[in-house]
């Protein structure tokens, strides 16, 4: 396990942010928020086609840092469905995919890789026929939706979260 290193300077105005020089989204906010009890989800507890899916959302970074889109928090939810209507994605014809994800920020640039990647990654599993991927901004990103294996990427990037 990586130990944690300091706080934020709370003084400092660049406050969660990449250090200079760094390639992450100037945009993000890397600061505290409320982050509701069910998140960070990472796909514990799921079974069959769901956890083949989390397991290959997990090998998708974010573009901009060697970060796991899953640990960054950033999937909301894995939606299976087999085209008989029973949920089960028990590999038979037709099974669909839906993943529903967020981004660090609205306005982030690396939206349309990002959504391409899970999908994409989604679609690698051979039960899944098809995968969609739908963006929510409710509930709010923040970086206490972040799980520990997140933080300490982060924090070996070069953040300080």
């Amino acid at each position: 396990m990586r130990e944690e290193h300091g706080a934020v300077d709370r003084a400092d105005p660049r406050e969660g942010r990449a250090p200079v020089g760094s390639d992450a989204c100037a945009y993000t906010s890397y600061g505290d928020g409320e982050a509701p009890d069910e998140y960070p989800k990472t796909g514990a507890g799921t079974e069959g086609v769901a956890r083949d899916v989390w397991n290959a959302l997990y090998e998708v970074q974010d573009p901009e840092m060697p970060v796991s889109v899953v640990d960054l928090g950033l999937i909301y939810d894995v939606e299976v469905e087999d085209a008989d209507g029973d949920g089960a994605g028990d590999g038979r014809e037709g099974t669909t995919v839906t993943v529903e994800m967020t981004l660090t920020y609205t306005g982030c640039p690396a939206r349309d890789v990002l959504t391409n990647d899970v999908r994409c990654a989604a679609e690698t599993v051979p039960e899944v026929a098809s995968a969609e991927v739908d963006l929510r901004y409710s509930p709010e990103w923040n970086v206490n939706m972040v799980t520990d294996r997140g933080r300490a990427d982060l924090r070996e990037f070069g953040l300080s979260v």
